[in-house]
């Protein structure tokens, strides 16, 4: 349960930096306010012997603004803040938020994009893992503060779930289904 938010201005940031971009465009001076975030990863997990989308839910304050809920289902994910190979990310990530471990050299590369373009323009790569039990290490949940359910959509629910209003996600998240069902022809 949520209570007592409130916003209060940034005067210190551990991971986004606002600022003011200033630049010239066709000869007119022009200005933009944007955030300056990490890069990330996000993976899409297939659990193959239970038919199943790994997927992670959460609570993000920045949805709570707008729904009241605040809740999303979102792929497994994580920032770049280290010197490993993003693959290497992944599969610390799959760890931590859904408990299995799988090593990096498993885990499929589908492609990059940005994200937020409008205000952040972080890229995010988008990875692909299969998983089964003999994987499962831990329950999940992700570490420190963080209070991740881990969720198993079936993949015969995943079309309708692309397109349910009612549960809040990512556009990544569709992307990647979307992904799947065409490189699968499912």
């Amino acid at each position: 349960m949520i209570e007592n938010f409130r916003l209060k201005p940034l005067e210190e940031s551990r991971f986004v930096r606002p600022a003011l971009a200033l630049y010239e465009q066709d000869g007119v001076q022009k200005s933009w306010e944007v955030v300056q975030a990490h890069d990330s990863v996000a993976v899409l997990i297939y659990h193959t012997q239970r038919d199943r989308f790994i997927l992670v839910k959460q609570f993000s304050p920045a949805v709570y603004l707008h729904d009241n809920e605040g809740y999303t289902y979102e792929l497994c994910a994580g920032i770049v803040d280290k010197k490993s190979s993003l693959a290497q990310i992944a599969a610390e990530e799959i760890e931590e938020e859904c408990g299995y471990e799988i090593a990096a050299g498993k885990i499929e590369k589908v492609t990059s994009f940005y994200t937020s373009v409008g205000f952040a323009g972080s890229k995010q790569t988008l990875f692909y893992a299969e998983v089964d039990d003999s994987m499962k290490v831990h329950e999940g949940g992700g570490i420190e503060m963080e209070q991740i359910e881990v969720v198993e959509l079936p993949l015969s629910r995943a079309r309708t779930f692309i397109y349910d209003e009612t549960k809040v996600k990512t556009p990544g998240l569709m992307f990647a289904f979307m992904w799947f069902f065409d490189r699968f022809s499912r």
